[in-house]
C-alpha cells in the first residue's frame, strides 16, 4: 500500500468520529452527518497528497462538510411543495434538549453560521469565506 494511503486511513481512523460530530450538528440528523461526513472524505481523498502537507487537514475536510451543507440546503430549497403534511420523524437514538431543538428550527444556513461561530470559534470573515457567502450574512 502507498504511504500516502495509510496516511489517509490513520487521518480517518483518528479524526472520523469528531467529524461525525461536527456533521450532525451542521445537519441536526444521524443519517445525514454520516452522508456528509462520507461525501467530505471521500473528496479529500482525491486531494490528500496535496492537503497532508499543509498545517490543518481537518480544517480542510470541514470547509468541504460546510459548503456541501450549504450546497444540499440550496438543493432541497427548490423541492416542490405538497399538499399532505409528513408525520414528523423522532430519532430514538438521541435525546434533544430544548436548545438543541431551537438550535434544529433555525434555517440551514444561520444553523451553518451559529455552528461555525461558537462550536468552531470561527470569526465573521471566516465563516463568509468557508460557506461562501457575504460577510453580512456570517454575522
Amino acid at each position: 500500500m502507498r504511504p500516502w494511503k495509510v496516511e489517509f486511513e490513520e487521518f480517518v481512523r483518528a479524526r472520523s468520529h469528531a467529524l461525525s460530530r461536527y456533521g450532525l450538528v451542521l445537519t441536526g440528523s444521524a443519517d445525514d452527518a454520516a452522508d456528509l461526513v462520507q461525501e467530505a472524505l471521500l473528496k479529500l481523498s482525491f486531494s490528500w497528497r496535496r492537503v497532508r502537507n499543509k498545517d490543518d487537514p481537518e480544517g480542510y475536510v470541514r470547509t468541504i462538510m460546510a459548503r456541501q451543507h450549504v450546497s444540499w440546503w440550496r438543493r432541497r430549497r427548490r423541492e416542490h411543495l405538497t399538499a399532505e403534511v409528513p408525520s414528523p420523524v423522532h430519532e430514538d437514538e438521541y435525546e434533544l434538549g430544548e436548545s438543541w431543538q431551537r438550535l434544529r428550527a433555525l434555517p440551514t444556513r444561520r444553523r451553518a453560521v451559529l455552528v461555525l461561530r461558537y462550536y468552531e470559534d470561527l470569526a465573521g470573515g471566516e465563516i463568509a469565506v468557508r460557506l461562501g457567502i457575504s460577510q453580512a450574512l456570517a454575522l
